[in-house]
């Protein structure tokens, strides 16, 4: 078998390198030739802003981060030595892996990669390098950077959620620095207003570190301090993009300036009611410090990018079901005093993306539904959209991989995925981003930081299981979204298997789920199993060998969801940790081994990888008498070259910061 970073290629266009367990694709983006000028240009401007935070993301993962990468870089680009080795493909891997994670860790178990070449190979090619090649910084560094990749007793993991231990102390994420949990807990405890019905986000966009004389403080993300850099190139192209855009979007766009100038959050809800409100701009982004998966206290935030417009043709199905928001809250299985009396703002578009950024490079997101402040999404709506030309590519690059003829045991099951799979993906998306996160509110006096930990996988749950459960409604064949249930079924098939069987591909031998969407998958395919029991709704088979799981029932399946919906939004909705805690732990967290080591040999055998990512479209400005007369778009093929060109040209911060 040719190993992992050897794969071919050449059947597989939208593939363009393979390593690890890691496959790279393009995406291309229908449409843009066709779009007026001026879109043209703001998506020129706002693709540059999105390249310019990628070395915030790297350093935000890992303190060491920037030292680590650009000693690997100076090692690739300057080492002339023999480059068919072992040794030497280990380590353009390794390279590659820490382009794909932005940095060290793996991005979805958090775990620190084993490096599988030797220290003293390390250090020899690095020593036959020139010394000014690396500078004065990285050659004083390198016992740091040496330290980071071979020392496996140190920065084990990113992102710890393992019950009872100190959670910010033992993950090695560049939140925090010299601060225990309890003293993080304690510092933004004393920071809220409980009786504040508009909270900021506290700690949203700062490292929050301890002074050597004791004193805890934040270092915020802004232009003038922390990662200012690196924000002030953000900002730059962001005015840029302001002086092309139209109102109300030229608007909003100052407003996420201001914030960038002041660090202050209110400024941040500011940007974000503008955001949400404009519904009428063909081209859209999401700029700034958004998602706080990363952070084990839910509280800090990546920096991540997403410019993209909008695919009318597509949108057709995401205004049916933000025109119905209102029916599908009312008839939800939740507790009453839990929905939604009134709807507001809810939007959904399908969107063709023009550029990926930070947190959603090299892998991204298929759907955002997005601002997460509760209150916001209350008063005054949120906005989701479906990547579709995200998963037209996913979907090209799977295309005959053989990955359900080994693992869905029904060929009637096979056929419906077949059939409607991509639209079922699709929906689920839709309803997942349009009106799962934006169902539901909570109880008084609840603030929404509760659930402390289990909060990102309870939230992905409370959206899925919503998603899940109106794909299955009569409703949805009444609005033709769907031919029939058959579109719901071939969800279900695949979302159980996924859940309880073959997501466990994507982890190594020994370890515990980790990663919230993993968490939550397997939360309502366990939950739903063990609940389904009585009436044989979900079974185990064995057949030829091999263990399959398939759904016997799958109207009862859907009760299931609802029901577990139910209880989910329940434990949002009042912020019953200890509830939310016994779920998570009982059903989304350990691994059956026998059944993990089946599965991994299975998947091996069909010599796919069970992660994907992207290389971005370029852009470049055509001007005539110093005049933008056009923009144009092109489809580099090459992973490495892509990565070291923004390497060279969009790094901004020093190695430590």
């Amino acid at each position: 078998m040719i190993s992992c970073h050897e794969k071919k290629t050449e059947d597989a266009p939208w593939i363009l390198d393979r390593f690890d367990d890691i496959k790279i694709l393009r995406y291309e983006v229908p449409g843009f030739a066709e779009l007026p000028l001026r879109e043209k240009e703001l998506i020129y401007y706002l693709a540059e802003a999105a390249k310019c935070g990628r070395d915030i993301m790297f350093d935000q993962n890992f303190k060491y981060n920037l030292p680590v990468r650009r000693t690997l870089e100076v090692i690739y680009e300057n080492y002339d030595g023999d480059r068919t080795t072992p040794e030497w493909k280990a380590l353009e891997k390794y390279l590659k892996k820490v382009w794909f994670a932005n940095g060290i860790h793996h991005h979805y178990s958090n775990d620190k990669f084993v490096p599988e070449f030797p220290k003293e190979y390390f250090l020899a090619v690095a020593e036959s390098i020139p010394v000014e090649k690396f500078g004065d910084e990285l050659n004083a560094l390198r016992a740091v950077v040496c330290e980071a990749i071979f020392n496996p007793e140190l920065y084990k993991t990113q992102l710890n959620q393992a019950e009872g231990q100190d959670l910010v102390a033992t993950s090695a994420n560049n939140y925090y620095e010299g601060v225990t949990q309890a003293e993080a807990e304690d510092f933004y405890r004393a920071m809220a207003d409980p009786a504040d019905p508009e909270p900021v986000s506290y700690g949203l966009n700062s490292k929050l570190v301890k002074d050597e004389d004791g004193t805890i403080r934040e270092r915020v993300w802004k232009v003038g301090g922390m990662y200012s850099p690196a924000i002030e190139k953000i900002v730059y192209w962001l005015e840029k993009a302001q002086g092309v855009a139209q109102e109300p979007q030229k608007a909003t766009i100052a407003a996420l300036i201001d914030y960038y100038k002041t660090g202050n959050l209110h400024d941040f809800d500011r940007y974000n009611i503008l955001w949400v409100r404009d519904t009428v701009s063909n081209v859209d982004f999401v700029n700034g410090f958004i998602e706080d998966y990363g952070d084990p206290l839910g509280r800090k935030a990546s920096w991540e990018s997403l410019v993209n417009f909008m695919d009318k043709e597509a949108c057709r199905r995401t205004e049916v079901i933000s025109e119905n928001a209102q029916w599908f809250e009312d008839h939800s299985p939740v507790d009453s005093a839990y929905r939604k009396k009134v709807v507001k703002g809810v939007s959904a578009k399908v969107i063709t993306a023009a550029m990926l950024g930070g947190d959603c490079y090299p892998a991204t997101p298929i759907g955002i539904n997005l601002p997460n402040a509760d209150w916001i999404r209350k008063e005054h709506g949120s906005k989701s959209v479906t990547i579709d030309n995200i998963t037209y590519a996913y979907a090209q690059a799977a295309h005959g991989d053989g990955f359900l003829e080994e693992f869905m045991l029904r060929p009637e099951d096979r056929e419906r995925i077949d059939k409607y799979g991509k639209l079922a993906d699709d929906l689920h998306t839709d309803l997942h981003e349009c009106l799962g996160h934006g169902s539901g509110q909570l109880a008084p006096g609840v603030k929404g930081g509760e659930l402390k930990n289990y909060t990102s996988t309870l939230e992905e749950a409370r959206a899925d299981l919503f998603g899940l459960y109106y794909l299955g409604d009569p409703k949805m064949v009444e609005l033709g979204l769907i031919p029939s249930l058959d579109v719901a079924y071939a969800e279900y098939a695949r979302y159980i298997m996924n859940g309880m069987m073959t997501q466990l591909a994507r982890i190594e031998p020994g370890k515990n789920v980790e990663e919230a969407h993993m968490r939550n998958r397997k939360l309502i395919a366990e939950w739903c199993y063990e609940q389904g029991k009585p009436d044989n709704v979900i079974e185990w088979v064995e057949q030829d060998g091999k263990t399959y799981v398939v759904v016997n029932d799958y109207t009862k399946l859907r009760e299931l969801l609802g029901r577990m919906l139910r209880e989910v939004q329940r434990i949002k909705s009042e912020g019953d940790f200890e509830a939310g805690k016994a779920l998570v732990e009982k059903y989304a967290v350990t691994v059956d081994p026998k059944l993990h080591a089946e599965v991994l040999t299975r998947y091996k055998a069909l010599d796919i990888e069970p992660y994907s990512g992207f290389v971005n479209p370029q852009y470049e400005l055509v001007e005539k008498n110093g005049k933008v007369v056009d923009v144009k778009v092109s489809y580099p093929n090459d992973y490495v070259k892509q990565m070291l060109e923004y390497s060279r040209d969009y790094s901004f911060l020093p190695n430590l910061n």
